[in-house]
């Protein structure tokens, strides 16, 4: 979903996975892209007709449309959305922009990258992240699994690529070298700004690399190429990506984003037990996609994957992990380069009021 800290397109070269790779990184990461250059998109549901007092929200999702974002094409096209007087508009905006968008009510709802949003409140911007969708952080290292990297201790010394110095997957780095008591001085950092960093491991370019658990990992294990992959949530619960929205939004629309939280949660759950439920609302809203059924349900279940962690096993599917957000933003204070201009608090970055009946 996002997938997520959402930046720019990447420009990996692999048949119909490119798409998907765009996206979640168009979700995640958090890259400054200049106003204007990925111009959003903005689609409306088919909801038939809408009857009076339906309360319509705009819902950011990311820069392009992909299976990652099956738990909202399925509540629009089962009827959820409308059932509860909801019409969702959904938008494709790159992550930045869609924080910024967010804060100032111009988008109702919309996903981004719980480090993104650190950042955001931070520097002042009126945001709120109010149900978790990725309970574990889709960042990751990656590596083939020839390379002999097991552990981030493994990363002393390798050359890694990365697409720039900043974002979720520069923070994820940092939380994994840091366990080590290693620091980015010890490994030799390799930029591709093309997000090109997939086929550099898989031609030894460089030893390893940062990514997205449901993206290169994916794509180099359907290739026939074993993979290593190093993960940040035992080491720092990196807030993954989640659903915002704008304080004064959250004022002024609680009921409707109230339930539109529930419908999607409840869409939610019937995509991780069944999958294809959500292939096919994807397929329906995005008819290209079905060329690689396969791959597309490779990826759509490693994000799965990502949405319970022990907190949400224990506490409900979008539950919120305070503790962690606190852990995260105290790191993401001692990391160099000023990602926290300001002390900011747990309750100033997320709100739990929209989760429960």
């Amino acid at each position: 979903m996002s997938a997520h800290s959402p930046d720019v397109a990447q420009g990996v070269h692999a048949p119909r996975a490119a798409p998907v790779a765009r996206t979640i990184l168009a979700a995640i990461l958090g890259v400054l892209v200049a106003a204007g250059c990925f111009p959003g998109r903005t689609e409306s549901t088919t909801l038939g007709t809408i009857g009076a007092g339906t309360a319509q929200l705009k819902v950011g999702l990311g820069f392009i449309p992909s299976v990652q974002f099956a738990p909202f094409y399925l509540a629009d096209q089962a009827g959820y959305y409308s059932e509860a007087g909801l019409e969702a508009v959904f938008q494709n905006e790159n992550d930045p922009n869609l924080i910024t968008l967010v804060g100032q009510g111009a988008v109702d709802v919309g996903v981004a990258d719980g480090t993104s949003v650190i950042s955001a409140v931070a520097q002042g911007i009126p945001v709120r992240y109010v149900t978790t969708v990725y309970a574990q952080s889709p960042n990751v290292v990656f590596a083939k699994a020839s390379s002999g990297i097991r552990q981030p201790a493994d990363l002393r010394g390798r050359k890694v690529g990365t697409p720039f110095r900043g974002g979720s997957g520069w923070v994820m780095l940092q939380a994994l070298l840091r366990s080590a008591d290693l620091d980015i001085e010890d490994i030799d950092v390799v930029e591709f700004s093309d997000f090109g960093q997939r086929v550099a491991v898989e031609r030894g370019v460089v030893d390893a690399a940062t990514g997205f658990i449901n993206n290169e990992p994916v794509q180099m294990e359907r290739s026939g190429v074993p993979v290593s992959v190093l993960r940040v949530d035992a080491i720092t619960p990196l807030p993954g990506p989640g659903l915002i929205t704008g304080e004064q939004t959250l004022k002024g629309k609680r009921d409707a984003l109230r339930a539109f939280v529930k419908a999607t949660l409840r869409a939610m759950a019937e995509v991780a037990a069944d999958p294809q439920k959500g292939l096919e609302a994807t397929f329906a809203r995005v008819p290209e996609l079905a060329s690689d059924r396969a791959g597309q349900l490779a990826v759509l279940e490693a994000t799965v994957a990502t949405w319970q962690s022990d907190y949400t096993r224990a506490n409900g599917l979008g539950a919120i992990d305070e503790a962690a957000w606190t852990e995260s933003v105290a790191f993401m204070k001692s990391l160099p380069g000023g990602l926290v201009a300001r002390d900011v608090t747990v309750d100033q970055l997320v709100s739990e009021e929209l989760l429960g009946d």
